[in-house]
């Protein structure tokens, strides 16, 4: 068998397949939404598609050293001038490495047309949250029936007949979520719909929003990807009052503007403007 021609195949064909890897993993959901959710593209799941990428990835860079290696000749060929002298910083070279280094600096730095590559991809993980929902906490799905309900403040016994009554039979009461879901055949957002009757504080009537109390209490997962519109229409808060109190600790929001987005135009995290709005809620219940 002719190494090179294996090499070149193999180079030609993992590339091919990281190429469609890659645009499934640029669509796919968040980890935290397509686990809940249980999504799935051709049979596999995100982890399925991300561990392949890595194999696959592998593959392509053994084949790609092979192929400099059965091919240096012709590459130093490229790096000779037309005196036929070798020169690394040949035309050809030049534009590669100046293409390669706009490619990894505008990533970093978030700058058009890459940014926006990146706030495309954005965009069908925006879809992809508001189509399946996000989990009540985060890897909610790896907690135990008897964990879950209690911290969704569930009736774990009415839990367990619900879904016996839709046909899935929980024998052990450490069985987690995922597993409860995998023997049925479902997702754990569905198993979470069937048990929500269980709940053991009456539903608020559609359409009304949260004690704005609750909102000083752990936030919810995906936080960061709703705008501050989003989160005070959910906890019946003052947009007014936060935007003014975000801006009075140094920090400029619109009230369209995701936490994350926020977060990222001032340096620092989600988690740190949740916080800041966590304490002018605080201030606000103490007047």
């Amino acid at each position: 068998m002719n190494m090179k021609k294996i090499t070149s195949m193999t180079l030609m064909i993992s590339g091919i397949i990281l190429i469609f890897n890659s645009v499934v993993l640029y669509v796919v959901p968040e980890g935290r939404i397509s686990n809940w959710a249980d999504w799935r593209f051709l049979g596999l799941t995100k982890g399925d598609w991300a561990a392949q990428h890595i194999t696959v990835g592998i593959l392509f860079g053994v084949a790609g050293i092979l192929h400099l290696y059965y091919n240096w000749k012709a590459i130093v060929a490229y790096m000779k001038n037309k005196a036929r002298e070798m020169k690394v910083f040949t035309g050809a070279f030049n534009v590669a490495l100046i293409l390669s280094v706009v490619f990894v600096v505008g990533t970093y730095y978030d700058v058009p047309p890459l940014s926006t590559i990146i706030d495309f991809s954005e965009s069908f993980k925006d879809a992809a949250a508001k189509k399946y929902g996000d989990p009540p906490y985060g890897h909610a799905e790896s907690s135990s029936i008897t964990m879950f309900t209690k911290r969704e403040n569930l009736d774990l016994a009415q839990s367990i007949e619900l879904l016996g009554a839709a046909g899935i039979h929980v024998t052990d009461e450490k069985e987690t979520i995922r597993e409860i879901a995998d023997k049925s055949n479902n997702s754990p957002q569905q198993i979470y719909e069937l048990i929500k009757p269980a709940s053991l504080t009456p539903a608020a009537p559609e359409g009304e929003s949260d004690d704005p109390s609750a909102f000083l209490e752990a936030p919810k997962s995906g936080l960061g990807k709703k705008t501050i519109n989003d989160i005070c229409s959910d906890y019946n808060l003052d947009v007014t009052m936060i935007v003014k109190g975000l801006e009075e600790q140094g920090i400029k929001a619109e009230p369209d503007e995701k936490l994350k987005d926020i977060a990222t135009a001032h340096d620092t995290g989600p988690m740190q403007i949740y916080e800041a709005m966590v304490e002018i809620v605080s201030k606000s219940s103490e007047k």
